[in-house]
């Protein structure tokens, strides 16, 4: 029995040892493209807080400027596939790292929040002049695109009309469980959007292999992502200790929840045209959400993709993503025009 006991106290040493070590490994090495990423791009302030973002200039229309929004747990890196056919449409591209996230500051103790990600990139936006967009956004960033949205409906119903306040043009959504009831959670996203999940979050690094099988499982059958794709996804997510923020960043799960009328009237009461981009292979966001999305949204309007495509349509299938928008832009220059006359 004292062996056993003695056994018992050395495997708890030695697992404390090896999460320890774990936790403080290096992080990895940015790649050449992520420091080209990187050193393409800037940072502004948030209060004590840095945040990551490229603003870049396009082809098309000098005000007529696209917002990119992405999803958990990744980064703005999300567009790369995508940024140079917006690039062709727009004049300006824009893509944050938003907080908690990518390169961005993450903060271990904050209070992650989708009205705060709201906040910043409207502070983002004044920064950078810009007062009217077009919103492209996927996942998390669905939903921090309906706050933007339901800010600027309120804003339109307001009588103060002193000040300059971002418009919304369109909104373009992608895959995201911005409809709470229709999402299907992995075990471990489920953990994770439990009280348990800050805690479990600071275990991240010890399941390298399961977030490779988990993000490879979100991914359509023949689209899944290179071994370089998800070394870099994995770069970023561990940069600036972001692994250990995935339980605080996954409160928002729970925000869903609690304000799902706010989000869902945004889109009912919506002024400007919204679209779902949806690829239908996506384990999370299951073809119930397309039914729900129709069911609640008869005005909005959609595009589905090829059956094999997953929860990634902008990094799976770029080119049917971007047609997919060009052609909803195109209706909203139709809108648009038939609203002045």
């Amino acid at each position: 029995m004292a062996w056993v006991g003695k056994r018992g106290v050395l495997l708890s040493v030695f697992a404390a040892v090896l999460v320890w070590g774990l936790q403080n490994s290096p992080a990895p090495t940015l790649s050449p493209q992520l420091r080209e990423w990187k050193q393409s791009g800037k940072f502004f302030s948030h209060g004590e807080f840095k945040v990551f973002y490229h603003d870049e200039a396009g082809k098309g229309r000098v005000n007529d400027v696209v917002l990119c929004i992405h999803g958990f747990p990744t980064s703005s890196h999300d567009w790369l596939k995508v940024w140079g056919g917006l690039q062709g449409r727009f004049g300006r591209v824009i893509a944050s790292d938003l907080l908690g996230f990518g390169l961005s500051d993450k903060p271990l103790d904050h209070d992650y929040s989708i009205f705060e990600q709201a906040s910043i990139i409207e502070r983002l936006l004044v920064t950078l002049e810009v007062k009217e967009v077009y919103i492209l956004s996927h996942d998390y960033g669905d939903t921090v695109a309906l706050e933007l949205l339901r800010r600027f409906l309120d804003r339109q119903k307001s009588s103060d009309k002193s000040a300059a306040q971002l418009k919304i043009r369109s909104v373009c959504l992608m895959n995201g469980g911005f409809l709470p009831e229709t999402i299907t959670f992995q075990w471990g996203q489920y953990l994770l959007t439990t009280s348990l999940g800050p805690y479990l979050s600071r275990l991240s690094s010890l399941f390298s292999f399961s977030f490779r099988r988990g993000i490879s499982k979100v991914y359509g059958p023949d689209t899944k992502p290179s071994p370089a794709e998800f070394d870099d996804m994995r770069t970023l997510l561990r940069w600036n200790d972001g692994h250990l923020a995935l339980g605080s960043i996954s409160q928002y799960q729970n925000e869903r929840v609690a304000h799902r009328e706010r989000w869902v009237e945004a889109v009912q009461q919506s002024t400007v045209p919204v679209h779902l981009i949806y690829g239908p292979a996506d384990p999370v966001n299951t073809p119930v959400l397309l039914d729900r999305y129709r069911e609640l949204f008869p005005r909005a309007t959609d595009t589905v993709l090829n059956n094999k495509i997953g929860h990634y349509p902008h990094v799976e299938d770029p080119e049917s993503v971007l047609t997919a928008l060009f052609n909803f832009l195109d209706y909203v220059d139709q809108y648009s025009t038939a609203g002045k006359t």
